[in-house]
């Protein structure tokens, strides 16, 4: 299995002198083709800060970080932006669409942007705006829909230029249940049909437990991981649960 993911000895400090924080320490971890991977923690562990240095929003401080056979440590800014634009898909909480724009116009930008065709521009959306049920929207703007469907159009947007990785940063927390669960049961199924590469950074046990796999941080290091292999969601559900009230973090018990 091709190795999309891998990160080194991964260290961000914040400070100088007498005011340092470190926010990661020696960081280890890597992420298959096709997995969906979790990231959980108590408020202030780190996981959004770990989250943005994978997602090139952030530098790390040291370590070595290779996503699809390149390493990003190394890249200038240009490249770097173009190697984000290519490779990478972003799923945030706050949805991150712009307002003057239709739900079509939002999804397609990256593609309009990146001068493709309009034939193919046309096929990608047919395909992301079935596989997340937002066809009757497409003309809509975002202030006219609810958040479950910004979400999705969001989703949409993320995965319409195919990218390597997905990152999704707390997805589901602006979501009602509902809404959250048909999230998650389109990533679950884009990981495990599309062969689709997700990180999902999330405080939430029940969003967490659609993952494969959930690497726990304590304190910038990593705590310990929780694999699902062939336990139902209920189980897996339970015992994040047991890892978050040891750890002393959040979780949100909706089941």
């Amino acid at each position: 299995m091709k190795t999309i993911l891998e990160a080194k000895r991964v260290k961000k400090i914040y400070g100088t002198r007498g005011n340092v924080f470190t926010a990661l320490e020696d960081i280890d971890l890597s992420v298959q083709e096709g997995e969906f991977v979790g990231i959980m923690g108590p408020s202030g562990a780190g996981k959004s800060t770990l989250l943005n240095i994978l997602a090139t929003i952030d530098e790390p401080t040291s370590g070595d970080i290779t996503i699809d056979s390149s390493n990003i440590t190394d890249m200038s800014e240009d490249t770097l932006a173009a190697f984000r634009h290519d490779k990478l898909g972003f799923i945030f909480q706050d949805y991150n669409l712009l307002d003057t724009l239709t739900v079509k116009e939002n999804i397609i930008l990256p593609l309009a942007l990146a001068k493709t065709s309009v034939t193919d521009i046309a096929q990608r959306l047919n395909a992301v705006a079935r596989r997340f049920g937002i066809e009757p929207i497409l003309d809509k703007y975002p202030y006219q829909i609810s958040g479950g469907q910004k979400q999705r159009t969001a989703a949409s947007r993320a995965i319409i230029t195919n990218p390597t990785l997905v990152l999704a940063d707390e997805p589901t927390g602006a979501l009602d249940s509902k809404s959250a669960t048909d999230l998650l049961e389109t990533l679950k199924d884009l990981s495990s049909n599309d062969n689709a590469t997700i990180l999902m950074v999330t405080h939430d046990a029940y969003a967490a437990s659609y993952s494969q796999r959930i690497l726990f941080i304590k304190d910038g290091k990593l705590f310990t991981e929780l694999i699902k292999g062939n336990k139902s969601r209920k189980k897996f559900f339970n015992k994040i649960l047991d890892i978050l009230a040891a750890l002393g973090g959040e979780a949100n018990d909706i089941i």
